[in-house]
């Protein structure tokens, strides 16, 4: 378990500038996390790299991307993408003439999963050509990046892959069950953990979310050897959650989502970054607060934590850029509903007996439970209820203003070299925001 270690101060150092490298180690597809980081480097004068994650074939075949693909990618990106496909994990991998694993689990049902058993042999043979694949591939990467990054440049590494479900059919049913169900539709995510299909997938988490960390941080070996040998700068970030400080009851407090089956995975992601600080490479993992996303939205209830940093952004002496965020908030809610009310629903939710057991840092990340389900659910629904309209949520605001705040703090914290895991909680967020705003 890594020790809990908030970032407490806005960072300003920056040993990056005109000509040098950001690589960004992940396809950007949506609005996320990277955005920040993009632009910062982006006003830094950095020359933008990227890579993809290549596409499937109707066979399933991993191609690169095709001219358009290729060319609709960097204009979104703003910078050269190598098109070597780079996808993480080892769901659609095999020895030559074998199933993979996705192949393996096609027969599995809602009825059968619990019971359904995989032969951990063929398993572990498509994890090692999974990884084979992936490890070659970004060995080629790395070194047509290489011919990018000029004599003298300081590179920055921005790693954001993250994920690792298995496409099967029956997996939406049964996350469904997991993440969004309560009273006689609940499921426990530890039914999930137990069975020979979370045990795969916790496996193949590990894979995409934290092993490419080390697999980029060792393919990029001889750079980082070249950049530091003529008294460059490297640095590595990357994206994590174990939990978030908000406001309860006037304090700073730990908690978090349950049950982030993502996790296990998370920590091992810490682990990679510290063992690399160790050996002298700078690599950091920032646990970001959370936020509503494409692929977040499955997590019912993750977007609760978000409302209290309204009430951090006037605590940690925002003005009236705080006070315009507040009114932008409650126009977003329906005639009569007042924001104070909605934030003191929150605040209860918050202070419920039931919540408070899984603010507990030791045992993350914790199993659900049939009542934290209702009590969380049921709670982000009247929430969402209080809304003109449910495409237009007050959690997506709040959403766009933490990215805001965390991409500066993560560009100049990996500049400053403070720690291999921090957290970014919502007094740091506020008080960047509030910086930013003055």
């Amino acid at each position: 378990m890594t020790e809990f270690t908030p970032l407490r101060h806005i960072p300003h150092t920056n040993v990056f500038r005109k000509g040098d490298v950001f690589v960004l180690f992940g396809e950007l597809f949506g609005r996320g996390y990277v955005n920040g980081l993009i632009d910062e480097a982006r006003k830094a004068g950095m020359t933008i790299v990227g890579i993809t994650v290549g596409r499937r074939d109707e066979s399933g075949a991993l191609r690169a991307l095709t001219a358009e693909e290729h060319a609709e990618a960097e204009e979104k990106l703003g910078g050269k993408i190598i098109n070597v496909p780079l996808m993480a994990g080892f769901d659609m991998d095999a020895p030559e003439g074998e199933q993979n694993p996705t192949e393996m689990l096609s027969g599995i049902t809602l009825k059968s999963w619990q019971e359904d058993k995989l032969d951990w042999e063929k398993i572990e043979a498509c994890r090692v050509a999974g990884v084979r694949r992936f490890t070659t591939s970004a060995a080629q990467v790395m070194g047509e990046i290489d011919k990018l990054i000029p004599e003298g440049a300081n590179v920055f590494f921005a790693h954001t892959m993250a994920g690792g479900i298995p496409k099967i059919k029956a997996f939406l049913a049964i996350a469904n069950r997991i993440y969004k169900g309560r009273g006689d539709r609940f499921m426990s995510s530890r039914a999930l953990l137990d069975s020979d299909l979370g045990k795969l997938i916790l496996m193949n988490f590990d894979e995409v979310t934290a092993n490419t960390l080390k697999y980029l941080i060792d393919a990029s070996a001889p750079i980082r050897e070249r950049v530091t040998k003529a008294g460059g700068e490297v640095r590595y970030t990357a994206y994590g959650y174990h939990g978030t400080e908000i406001l309860i009851d006037g304090k700073y407090t730990w908690q978090t989502y349950t049950n982030y089956t993502q996790g296990y995975a998370k920590m091992r992601l810490e682990s990679v970054a510290e063992a690399a600080w160790k050996q002298g490479v700078w690599a950091t993992v920032f646990n970001c607060p959370e936020i509503r996303t494409n692929s977040s939205d499955i997590f019912v209830g993750v977007e609760l934590s978000l409302f209290p940093l309204l009430t951090a952004l006037k605590k940690e002496g925002g003005g009236a850029w705080a006070d315009q965020q507040w009114q932008i908030c409650q126009e977003l809610l329906n005639d009569g509903v007042s924001l104070q009310s909605l934030l003191d629903t929150i605040e209860r939710y918050n202070n419920d007996a039931t919540s408070a057991e899984f603010r507990n840092f030791e045992a993350w990340p914790m199993d659900n439970t049939p009542a934290l389900a209702d009590v969380m659910i049921g709670t982000s629904e009247e929430a969402t209820a209080q809304h003109k309209d449910r495409k237009a949520l007050i959690t997506d605001h709040l959403s766009s203003l933490v990215l805001e705040g965390a991409g500066p703090l993560m560009f100049y914290g990996a500049s400053e070299k403070i720690a291999p895991v921090l957290w970014l909680s919502h007094d740091i967020i506020a008080r960047q925001l509030n910086e930013l705003h003055k």
